[in-house]
């Protein structure tokens, strides 16, 4: 009778001990988080990158690269538009003037979200499409009190040679024309990235 026990406590170690095994690989495949190792994921030394390029923003003629999209009811009798929302498909170039080489698009949202001057909320990516950064985008989040001489707006991410983005963009108003609407914007960009 022992003998019987002993082997039947043998058989049913090895179905067990395979069960605990199958619930461990199994758990950890469901984890929610693991630490990573920069190495296996390509990461080296951070860099430091700067970008200079102009923001043309049109709204008069007969492609327009923004366009109102939505406003609330009180927005036409806002003196600052508060409340207008703005999509936009801006050309960044390498000069000032529109005809200079394209080097990507700002694309996204700018709407008024000031009732006492004109500020926006502008989340937008900026999409390149020029050189070692073309396909690579960086993404702003961030207060724009236009009139400000400088305003300057977080880089919260990026993808492509931008992966891991953190910086911030500074933007300054090259020309505006007030008939029109029409402004170029200069922006330098500081990223830190990958």
């Amino acid at each position: 009778m022992a003998k019987t026990l002993q082997n039947f406590s043998s058989l049913c170690i090895i179905p067990l001990t395979l069960l605990l095994l199958l619930t461990l690989v199994g758990a950890s495949e469901h984890r929610f988080s693991r630490p990573l190792s920069r190495a296996k994921l390509g990461l080296k030394k951070e860099k430091l990158s700067h970008l200079r390029f102009y923001f043309h923003d049109i709204v008069s003629g007969h492609s327009p690269t923004v366009v109102r999209v939505a406003e609330a009811p009180t927005t036409k009798n806002s003196s600052t538009a508060f409340g207008a929302v703005m999509m936009m498909d801006d050309p960044l170039t390498a000069g000032p003037e529109l005809g200079t080489k394209l080097v990507g698009k700002a694309q996204g949202i700018y709407a008024s979200a000031s009732q006492t001057e004109l500020g926006l909320l502008m989340v937008l990516n900026f999409a390149f499409v020029e050189g070692k950064y073309n396909g690579s985008n960086l993404s702003v989040l961030g207060r724009n009190a236009v009139f400000s001489a400088v305003r300057e707006m977080p880089i919260v991410g990026g993808s492509g040679l931008f992966r891991f983005a953190r910086g911030y963009a500074r933007a300054r108003t090259h020309k505006v024309d007030l008939n029109t609407g029409d402004a170029v914007v200069e922006y330098n960009v500081y990223v830190l990235h990958y």
